[in-house]
């Protein structure tokens, strides 16, 4: 393993807080919402000191998908819409420093202060009054917070810009000229659909559209939204699955 890749795994097991302890891999890579709902993931992701929620696996994809536009010259830059804490940001920033690459930002887009009041009798309730969402404040973390974790990881610098509020506010004007790839993690069907149509155009052909909680559509509504921009576009590219949570898809046309 060169130094590249081995910075790169370490930045991820430094993120899901497993540098130094051995963790089964039903932790770091749940098969099943079952394996996903049990105390002890919970207690080290949800209410431990990890700085991101996604499995292994889905970290591996958030790098295939960023280092496969490096190597085909995909132009664009990298956008995560719904960021938590800012693991899955800030390994797209990691990346993008062990390539050397400079000419390209890492985009971060949150409220910052959780989630939105889902609208009354909508499938997103579910999530919203989940019971340990509750408990964690309903992912509530400030811009304040996120920085500080890019900084302890030497990350924070003018290739990473934050665009703090709700989607339907800052999505529309934002700067971003072309995405190469776009990870989608707001949850709900709304926030879902405002992400697909301010920054679904913006993607360049060849990159990558990532949708984190495509295979939990029984609490929220975010695949419903993504199913529904695609058929209303006319979008055929083929959906992969990651793990049982997450799917993906790359933009041929």
């Amino acid at each position: 393993m060169n130094l590249r890749n081995l910075y790169i795994q370490q930045l991820k097991k430094g993120l899901m807080n497993a540098l130094n302890q051995e963790l089964p891999d039903n932790l770091i890579n749940p098969s099943s919402i079952e394996d996903q709902s049990k105390s002890e993931w919970f207690n080290h992701f949800w209410f431990g000191n990890t700085l991101t929620m996604c499995s292994l696996k889905r970290l591996d994809n958030i790098q295939f998908c960023i280092e496969d536009c490096l190597a085909q010259n995909v132009p664009g830059d990298f956008i995560e819409c719904g960021v938590w804490r800012g693991g899955a940001a800030i390994l797209m920033r990691g990346i993008l420093v062990a390539h050397g690459v400079t000419d390209r930002t890492v985009w971060v887009a949150d409220s910052f202060q959780g989630l939105p009041i889902p609208h009354p009798n909508s499938l997103d309730e579910k999530m919203y009054n989940f019971e340990q969402v509750v408990e964690i404040d309903r992912f509530a973390v400030t811009l304040e917070e996120v920085k500080s974790n890019f900084k302890r990881y030497g990350l924070l610098d003018v290739r990473v810009k934050f665009l703090p509020g709700w989607f339907n506010e800052t999505l529309p004007n934002a700067p971003i000229d072309k995405l190469a790839v776009l990870r989608l993690d707001g949850d709900y069907y709304d926030s879902t659909i405002e992400t697909l149509v301010n920054l679904y155009p913006k993607l360049s052909v060849g990159g990558y559209v990532i949708i984190d909680d495509w295979g939990i559509d029984h609490i929220c509504g975010e695949k419903q939204a993504v199913l529904e921009y695609r058929r209303e576009h006319n979008i055929t590219d083929e959906i992969i699955g990651i793990d049982y949570h997450s799917a993906y898809w790359r933009k041929m046309c």
